[in-house]
């Protein structure tokens, strides 16, 4: 009796093992927590990325990204070299009769992204008509089978930034940097400029120095001297503001004027470039042209951007660029300058330009507010010191 009532082990009940997940826990797992991120996270990303070539990358990481890379709003265009017309003709010699009337100025390449790498070109997408007037600009990092009219150049394909950006629907700020300033100088000289275009230049300022003396523990160590302004001396020179003299027997001032026409005419070429991407672009609230050596900056707003729309520029007959217009010049200038941080620009000079027909239509800022706020400092911190010397005015004509 007592061996009949003794348990079955075949019919015992085992518990399951604790390694095997719960079906709830196993649907769990399968989900891509990154898919459940809202859009306007990933697009605040995004923006935050910038760089062109990055989200070229990024947009075929997947069809959403793929989606979402479009709706970018803040664009940087970071430019690598820059390629002549004389260098690059050999290779694009073929295409020549497909070129814009850009190619006669130059052509800027981007070599970062060479032929294997496919993502720029990808992002690219089909064809679309261009402007008979597209940009000279060009960036590398295309395929041969994206049917646009592409340069190459040491096996790598360029597209020009109007076809880059093209695939852009809500572009609201545009940073392009070329890789270095136009503008060939010698070493130990100081040039900055920024220009305010419209549909023609609105204004800008120049700021320059024959040499800077940056300090240091020794005196005379860190001294940048282009062998310019020899009259420049080390006790503060004139202190009521005139000009010595010599500024007039010893080419300071030619100088000077070589300076400033130089800086309008590399400001003048930017802003012509530019036009194929301002008319593609109507969202534009804001586009920077700088380059990496920060020595010009040329800006427009979105007021700025929309006169171009509304009344085309003027072009220079002799090049490819815009039509500078007669100017108004306002000169100040410092044979020593000491700077609080320690910093001594010899020969210092600011101008602050704006077309003639503006003092009647604009009233003139007595404070000199705009000519000291456009630059990062220290020399934001230059120019209001110059602009409380005595100011000296000139004229220019059109060119």
């Amino acid at each position: 009796m007592a061996s009949s009532m003794r348990p079955d082990p075949s019919t015992r009940i085992w518990p399951e093992p604790q390694n095997s997940p719960p079906p709830v826990m196993m649907m769990a797992e399968a989900i891509d927590h990154f898919d459940r991120l809202p859009d306007s996270l990933l697009l605040l990303v995004f923006n935050k990325i910038g760089d062109v070539k990055a989200l070229g990358r990024c947009c075929v990481v997947s069809r959403r990204f793929h989606t979402l890379v479009p709706q970018v709003e803040n664009v940087v265009v970071r430019v690598d070299c820059v390629i002549s017309d004389d260098e690059s003709s050999s290779a694009a010699g073929s295409l020549e009769k497909s070129r814009g009337p850009f190619s006669h100025l130059f052509r800027l390449v981007f070599g970062g992204i060479v032929k294997p790498l496919q993502a720029l070109g990808q992002f690219l997408g089909p064809k679309r008509s261009a402007p008979t007037t597209s940009s000279s600009l060009a960036v590398g990092g295309g395929s041969e089978e994206d049917g646009d009219v592409d340069h190459q150049t040491g096996g790598v394909t360029h597209h020009s930034p109007t076809q880059v950006l093209k695939n852009f629907n809500e572009i609201r700020f545009l940073r392009i940097e070329l890789p270095s300033g136009e503008l060939g100088i010698d070493d130990g000289v100081l040039l900055k400029w920024r220009a305010d275009f419209g549909s023609t230049l609105d204004n800008c300022v120049i700021l320059g120095a024959a040499s800077v003396i940056c300090p240091g523990p020794t005196k005379g160590s860190g001294v940048q001297d282009s062998g310019n302004d020899a009259f420049c001396v080390s006790n503060g020179g004139d202190d009521n503001g005139s000009i010595p003299e010599s500024f007039y027997t010893n080419g300071g001032l030619k100088l000077r004027v070589v300076w400033t026409i130089s800086s309008l005419i590399a400001a003048s070429a930017r802003h012509y470039l530019l036009q194929p991407i301002i008319a593609e672009h109507k969202t534009l609230d804001s586009l920077v042209l700088t380059d990496a050596d920060g020595q010009g900056v040329l800006c427009m707003n979105r007021d700025q951007l929309e006169e171009l729309r509304v009344k085309p520029l003027s072009a220079s007959s002799a090049s490819k660029r815009t039509l500078v217009p007669a100017l108004n010049m306002r000169l100040w200038y410092a044979p020593y300058l000491e700077l609080p941080d320690g910093i001594v620009l010899k020969g210092a000079t600011l101008v602050a330009i704006r077309p003639s027909e503006q003092s009647v239509t604009k009233k003139e800022v007595s404070d000199g507010s705009w000519v000291s706020a456009a630059f990062e400092e220290p020399y934001g911190t230059a120019a209001k010191m110059l602009v409380k010397r005595r100011t000296y005015c000139l004229e220019m004509n059109s060119f």
